[in-house]
């Protein structure tokens, strides 16, 4: 039964999750601001967005290691105000060596507080004993939704780059510094692994159909992240607070999906939401690859955001229960999260470079279609339980 410490911690989860969506939407909204400024073409543009995952991989890697001794808490106090920092510095930097490095140094803690801030969701899943994890995803979306409102607000008002960037993750600053002690401690996050049991050595096998949906899920919102203002802008001709816009509906309509959607794997399980949803999310990118204008591709962005919503938490829910040694589970899922990130950014910056931003969007029809065919692994395994010794 959760108790007020229960409570308390969900509370400082959904805050972290808050954070982490408002500062990535935050910088991923101003990518064509930032081409802008810097003079980069499409190509460099491209490296510098491959940048961000593949250091980021390390982030989640070294926070696997570092939670499994330390906690995941103590990992988060410290990455997290690492991410609102690059943030800011992103808006006031001006020099382009300075970009490469401040881009460097935000995938590697936003790989570590995406590891970290998972491995808390599952610690309070499994102490309120029913599905929850979907929920605190809901909330990144109404941070990176707020991200985006705040980049198309401040485009409409003319406000400059600096400040853009700066004023929401300032927000997000206080936000954690008030909010990261209350999530569980070390001590607290082993003591909701008893609850499972398993052996110590997490394996492979289980967890293949979760760490290839990841990747394929990212292939998609990595096109969707890094390319929806470059394909608004170059696709459709949009200007202006139009160009952040297409990801603000992304995100509320992710977030739409996603409150309901800890009640919808309650009533019909995992594997079948999560097989509709790849489903839906493949319709979407089509639509945005053949959307003959605005409104048609806005809505587009829309249903792949309803479409991907539960893929994710579903994929770090499922790890969760292998219980102990869960970390790892949870960072190897979330190492795949980048590796679907960097195939998105290279494969759709490469096709956006030779072909078009319309054209650039077809990989992930495919990736996210393939989806549906992975949903069975995300079914508990309870035959883990039986087969593992009691200790």
């Amino acid at each position: 039964m959760p108790t007020p410490r229960d409570t308390q911690a969900r509370v400082a989860t959904w805050a972290v999750f808050f954070v982490q969506g408002l500062c990535f939407a935050t910088l991923l909204t101003h990518v064509i601001d930032l081409q802008h400024k810097f003079g980069l073409s499409d190509g460099d543009l491209t490296l510098v967005l491959l940048l961000v995952p593949v250091i980021a991989g390390v982030g989640s890697a070294v926070a696997g290691l570092l939670a499994g001794r330390y906690g995941s808490r103590l990992v988060l106090r410290i990455s997290q105000v690492g991410v609102c920092a690059a943030v800011i510095l992103s808006g006031w930097n001006g020099q382009l060596a300075g970009l490469y490095v401040i881009s460097a140094v935000f995938g590697l803690f936003v790989g570590a507080v995406d590891a970290a801030m998972n491995m808390q969701a599952v610690a309070v899943e499994r102490r309120y004993g029913m599905s929850v994890l979907t929920g605190f995803h809901a909330v990144w979306s109404v941070g990176s939704m707020l991200g985006a409102g705040f980049n198309s607000a401040f485009s409409a008002l003319g406000m400059d780059l600096a400040w853009s960037f700066s004023i929401p993750v300032m927000i997000g600053v206080v936000i954690s510094v008030i909010m990261l002690p209350r999530l569980y401690s070390r001590e607290e996050e082993r003591a909701t692994e008893q609850a499972v049991q398993t052996t110590a050595r997490v394996p492979w096998r289980p967890i293949i159909p979760l760490c290839l949906a990841m990747a394929f899920l990212y292939v998609g919102d990595a096109a969707v992240s890094n390319y929806s203002t470059v394909y608004m802008e170059k696709a459709l001709l949009a200007t202006g607070w139009l160009l952040p816009f297409a990801y603000l509906v992304y995100q509320a309509a992710m977030l739409i999906a996603r409150v309901p959607g800890d009640f919808a794997v309650r009533r019909y399980g995992p594997a079948p939401v999560v097989r509709v949803g790849a489903v839906i999310a493949a319709v979407g990118t089509l639509g945005i690859v053949v959307a003959p204008g605005v409104l048609v591709a806005v809505i587009s962005f829309g249903l792949v955001g309803i479409g991907l919503s539960v893929i994710a938490p579903q994929s770090f829910s499922a790890a969760g229960r292998l219980g102990t040694g869960a970390e790892t589970a949870i960072a190897r899922v979330n190492m795949f999260n980048y590796i679907g990130f960097l195939v998105g950014a290279a494969v759709v910056g490469t096709l956006n470079d030779t072909v078009g931003p319309r054209e650039a969007f077809i990989p992930a029809v495919v990736m996210v279609a393939l989806i549906v065919f992975l949903a069975k692994g995300f079914e508990p395994r309870t035959e883990l339980a039986a087969q593992s010794p009691q200790r």
